[in-house]
C-alpha cells in the first residue's frame, strides 16, 4: 500500500496522525533500502537485519505463481475434487488465484518445508539455461540475477578480483547490464585471449558443488570448441576451394579437425576434480609435480606441462590447475600457465597468424582452454591477485568457487567466473533442466546478512590470524620433535612432519598403520578437518594409480599432517584446537611409551625362559 492510503486507513481506526508517522517512517525506510538494492545491484556496506531479509524474500515470493496455500492445506479443506459451489449460479468458490494444470506447479505439500524456501517452489533457470527467467517464477528469476551481481561486488570489492576493463566503453557497459555478462548471442568472440578483462568480469551461479561444477564447465566448453572448430574448419575448406580454383587444381580435401577429448590436469589429490573430468566423458592426462628445491613446496611441473602440449596439441580441450590445496602442494603458477597457452594457441590455433586476424576472428578455432578450480581460494589475497596477473598475460576461460567455503554457506552451490561473457554463456546453456534455488537463497541471505564491511572483515580476520596459527602450529611441532613443513606459497594449508611419530620399527606398512591411528585418536577427541598423510600410499581411481597419494608427489620424503586457517575459523577455536591436539599427542606418545616398555618385558622373560 501507499503510504497515503496506509495514513488514512489508520486514522479510520482512531491512531493518531503522529503515531501512524512513526511507523510509516519505518516502511519507507525499509522500502528505500529494497529500491536502493534493485537499483544499484551491488552489497549494502552495512548488512541488513534478518527481518529485513525475510520481507523481501516473501514480496519477491509473492510474484511467483505458487506463492499461495500449500497444497497439503487444499487437500486439508477438500479443495481438491469438491463442486465448489455455493449456489451462485455455478460459481466457483475455488480460493486462489491461480489454478495450475501442468506436471510441475511448484506445489509443496509440506508447510514446514514451504516456509524453510520462502515459498519459493519453481526453483531457478529453465531447461534451455540456468539463468533463463521463468515466466512462472518472476520473483525466484529476479533473486537469482540480483544474487549473481551481489556476489560478483563481493568478490571484486571484497576479494579484490578485477572486473571489466574500463576503456570498453558502450560494448562492455551493455554486457554489464546483461545480468552480470550473461550475454545470450552464440557469435564468436576473440578467444585466444580475455580482452583485457578480469576474472570476475562475468559469472554464473549453479546448485551443484565444485566437481560437478567442474563437470559441467568442461561440457560447456566441449560445446563451445566443437562450434569454433567448425567454423575455422569451414573457413579452411573455403580458402582451400578458392585456392585449388586459382590453382587449377582440383584437389579439395581438407583434415577435419580432432576431436577435443583430452584434459590436461596438474596433479592435485583430491578425487573431485579428477572423477568430474571422467564424468563429463573426457579423458585425463594427469601432470606430474615437482619439489621446490629449497622449500617443502611441491608445484606446477610446467617442463611437463609443455611437453604434454606439444605431445597432444590439438586433442586437448582445456588444461586444469589449482589454486587452493592441502599443503605441501601449492596453488600452481596460473599465471605462468595462461601465458604459456596463450603462446602455445598464437603458434598452433587456424588462421591466428592470417594478414586480418582482427577481422576473422570467428575463424581462429579454439584453441586450448584454461580453468582454474578456485575452490576456497577467495579468501586468499595472494592467489587472487595471481588470477588478476593470469587473466592479463595469458588465457584463463573459466574459474570455479566454492560458495559454503568462500561463503559460510551449506554444501551445494558453485560460483563460475570467467573474463569471457561466451565461455559463461555456453556454461549456462549446459545445465540440464531446472536448478534448485536453495543454495541460490541461502547465498542471497548470507551476502545481505554480511554487507561488504562483514565480508571484508572475516576476510581480514582470517589473514590476521594466519601468522598467529603458522606459529603456534610451528611450537607445537618443536616440543615433539618436528618441525613445520616450509611452504611459503600456502597461506590456508598448513603442515608439519610426523617423521617421528612411530619409533621401533622400520617396517613402513607398520608405521603407516601407527600414524593413521593418530588421525583417528583425533577426531575421536573431536578433533576435525585434519589431514594425515603417511608415505608411501598408493591409490587408485577410476582405473589410475596414483603413487604416494595424499601429498600429490610420487615419493614426497615425510609423514605429515595438515590444518587449515580457512575463512570462518575464529581465535577462540584456533587456539582450541592446538590446546586439543597436544593433549592428544601427549596421550599417544605416551600409549607408544607403555607399549614399548611391554614389548620389552615380553622379550626379556623369552630371553629368560
Amino acid at each position: 500500500m501507499e503510504a497515503a492510503s496506509i495514513q488514512a486507513l489508520f486514522t479510520s481506526l482512531s491512531i493518531p496522525t503522529n503515531h501512524t508517522t512513526v511507523g510509516l517512517s519505518n516502511l519507507l525506510s525499509s522500502n528505500s533500502q529494497i529500491k536502493s538494492l534493485f537499483h544499484h545491484k551491488r552489497l549494502p556496506d552495512v548488512g541488513w537485519s534478518d527481518v529485513q531479509i525475510q520481507r523481501l524474500l516473501l514480496e519477491l515470493s509473492c510474484l511467483d505463481t505458487n506463492c499461495e496455500e500449500s497444497v497439503r492445506c487444499q487437500l486439508g479443506n477438500n479443495s481438491v475434487g469438491s463442486s465448489n459451489n455455493n449456489g451462485n449460479g455455478g460459481a466457483s468458490t475455488y480460493p486462489h488465484r491461480w489454478t495450475g494444470a501442468g506436471e510441475r506447479e511448484g506445489r509443496i505439500y509440506s508447510p514446514l518445508v514451504s516456509s524453510r524456501h520462502f515459498g519459493l517452489g519453481h526453483g531457478i533457470g529453465r531447461s534451455g539455461d540456468v539463468m533463463e527467467a521463468q515466466p512462472k517464477a518472476v520473483g525466484s528469476s529476479a533473486l537469482l540475477r540480483l544474487c549473481l551481481r551481489l556476489v560478483l561486488d563481493a568478490v571484486r570489492r571484497g576479494a579484490g578480483l578485477t572486473g571489466l576493463v574500463k576503456s570498453k566503453s558502450k560494448q562492455n557497459k551493455k554486457q554489464l547490464k546483461n545480468d552480470g555478462g550473461n550475454n545470450k548471442s552464440d557469435g564468436a568472440t576473440n578467444n585466444n585471449n580475455n580482452n583485457g578483462n578480469g576474472p570476475a568480469s562475468y559469472g554464473t551461479l549453479l546448485p551443484v558443488c565444485t566437481g560437478m561444477s567442474m563437470a559441467l564447465v568442461l561440457s560447456g566448453l566441449r560445446d563451445r570448441a566443437n562450434q569454433l572448430d567448425k567454423l575455422a574448419n569451414q573457413h579452411d575448406a573455403t580458402t582451400t576451394t578458392n585456392n585449388n580454383k586459382n590453382n587449377n587444381n582440383n584437389d579439395e580435401s581438407s583434415s577435419p579437425a580432432p576431436e577435443r577429448n583430452i584434459v590436461l590436469w596438474s596433479r592435485i589429490d583430491q578425487k573431485s576434480c579428477y572423477k568430474a573430468i571422467l564424468s563429463a566423458g573426457l579423458q585425463c592426462i594427469v601432470l606430474p609435480t615437482t619439489i621446490h628445491p629449497t622449500t617443502d613446496e611441491v608445484s606446477t611441473d610446467l617442463d611437463a606441462l609443455q611437453v604434454a602440449l606439444d605431445k597432444y596439441s590439438h586433442r586437448i580441450l582445456a588444461v586444469i590447475t589449482t589454486t587452493s590445496c592441502f599443503c605441501p602442494r601449492v596453488p600452481d603458477e596460473v599465471d605462468r600457465v595462461a601465458k604459456l597457452i596463450q603462446g602455445w594457441n598464437s603458434q598452433h590455433c587456424n588462421n591466428n597468424n592470417s594478414d586480418d586476424d582482427d577481422n576473422n576472428t570467428d575463424k581462429r578455432g579454439a584453441g586450448i582452454a584454461h580453468v582454474i578450480n578456485h575452490a576456497y581460494g577467495l579468501q586468499c589475497t595472494q592467489t587472487n591477485k595471481l588470477l588478476n596477473r593470469a587473466c592479463t598475460i595469458g588465457r584463463v576461460d573459466a574459474i570455479i568457487c566454492s560458495t559454503d567455503k568462500n561463503f559460510l554457506v551449506p554444501v551445494g552451490g558453485a560460483l563460475i567466473l570467467s573474463p569471457n561473457d561466451q565461455v559463461i554463456a555456453c556454461i549456462s546453456k549446459n545445465y540440464p533442466g531446472r536448478a534448485s534455488a536453495s543454495p541460490v537463497v541461502d547465498l542471497f541471505i548470507t551476502l545481505l546478512s554480511m554487507g561488504l564491511n562483514g565480508y571484508k572483515g572475516i576476510l581480514e580476520e582470517r589473514r590476521r590470524l594466519v601468522d598467529v596459527f603458522r606459529v603456534k602450529f610451528d611450537a607445537l611441532a618443536k616440543k615433539f620433535g618436528e618441525r613445520s613443513l616450509d611452504c611459503p606459497r600456502n597461506t590456508i594449508s598448513f603442515g608439519i612432519t610426523l617423521d617421528n611419530l612411530v619409533i621401533g620399527t622400520d617396517d613402513e606398512t607398520k608405521k603407516n598403520v601407527q600414524i593413521t591411528k593418530f588421525g583417528s585418536m583425533l577426531f575421536t577427541r573431536c578433533i576435525s578437518g585434519t589431514r594425515i598423510v603417511p608415505t608411501k600410499e598408493t591409490k587408485t581411481i577410476s582405473g589410475h594409480i596414483f603413487q604416494g597419494f595424499g601429498s600429490s608427489y610420487d615419493d614426497y620424503p615425510h609423514s605429515y599432517m595438515t590444518a587449515a586457517c580457512a575463512v570462518g575459523m575464529g581465535e577462540e577455536e584456533m587456539m582450541e584446537f592446538f590446546e586439543r591436539l597436544e593433549r592428544c599427542w601427549r596421550e599417544y606418545v605416551g600409549k607408544r611409551e607403555k607399549e614399548e616398555v611391554r614389548k620389552r618385558l615380553k622379550e626379556m622373560e623369552i630371553e629368560q625362559s
